[in-house]
């Protein structure tokens, strides 16, 4: 197993990034999310994802979060850093800056907002991958940026030594084994969307890219592990009772949910930046009435009653 291949194994949560009451980054809470989930055992994290809320930051406020991942919990585990801008040239520029900060490696998404031809997304890939010797994952997620990672377009990309991974959060498990069959180990493939992340793991996915892990990370932990040992019935188990809330990450208002799981877990706050808001009303008291009702039954829970 090469060093690239060890990185995107196991379970990557996409790390929220925490808001003061005025509305600026709280970089000591920002902290301390990151910091528990790796005490709880995550292989690694993603830095300024979707979850992250990477495209309501400044430029600058972007650098000062890595700097804090990297000086809370560089060295214990992988930080990957999301690429995620308006132009080509602000995504070169953002991932020199990232390799210099010190994190370990790099989510690339299409250019924001404009919907590229095939020819237009391969050279942004191609430019960013150019200017650092990071490795980098590919982001496909056609739903929300809509614009499809192709077969073409790695075909394309696959001589750049550190496009090494690919993210794949498109709503089809099928995905993963056309993947597998066409490029073999030369591309790591990573679960991205929660809600078939043990399809993906049963098809070859070598890890999960996660969005409600940042609520329950114990769990999440262990239906990866409970994959890698085999155990089917316990890591389908797992993943049933998670499935409510694993829904939601697939969801456009999947940043309010997870931050709420969040809070009322203990792990953060609600607070998100405009135009995102809070969620309020029925959609509020649906996602508290899964959140309460999986923390009632979490496996984790009773397997320390039974022990």
């Amino acid at each position: 197993m090469t060093a690239t291949t060890a990185l995107w194994t196991g379970v990557y949560p996409a790390a929220t990034t925490q808001f003061a009451e005025s509305g600026a980054i709280d970089h000591d809470a920002t902290q301390r999310v990151q910091t528990a989930l790796v005490d709880d055992g995550v292989t690694g994290l993603i830095l300024l994802g979707t979850c992250g809320e990477n495209n309501s930051l400044e430029p600058d406020e972007k650098r000062a979060v890595l700097k804090g991942a990297v000086e809370a919990v560089g060295g214990r585990v992988p930080l990957v850093a999301g690429v995620s801008e308006m132009t080509t040239e602000r995504a070169i520029a953002y991932a020199r800056d990232a390799e210099a900060i010190g994190v370990d490696a790099l989510m690339v998404l299409p250019a924001m907002v404009y919907v590229p031809r095939p020819e237009e997304l391969t050279a942004h890939f191609r430019a960013i991958a150019s200017a650092t010797g990071l490795p980098i994952m590919l982001y496909n997620n056609p739903p929300a940026y809509r614009v499809n990672i192709d077969y073409a377009t790695l075909d394309a990309l696959a001589d750049l030594p550190n496009i090494v991974a690919v993210k794949e959060s498109a709503p089809d498990p099928r995905r993963f084994t056309d993947m597998i069959n066409r490029y073999g180990d030369r591309f790591s493939v990573m679960a991205g969307l929660d809600d078939i992340a043990l399809e993906g793991l049963l098809l070859g996915a070598s890890g999960w890219v996660s969005g409600l892990t940042s609520a329950f990370p114990v769990e999440s932990v262990r239906l990866v592990a409970a994959v890698a040992e085999g155990k089917w019935e316990e890591a389908r188990a797992i993943y049933r009772w998670f499935m409510p809330l694993l829904h939601l990450d697939a969801e456009h208002d999947l940043v309010q949910s997870i931050k709420l799981a969040e809070t009322i877990m203990g792990r953060g706050t609600e607070r998100v930046r405009m135009p995102r808001m809070p969620l309020t009303g029925a959609r509020r008291a649906e996602v508290i009435a899964w959140v309460e009702r999986c923390a009632e039954t979490q496996p984790s829970k009773r397997a320390l009653a039974d022990a």
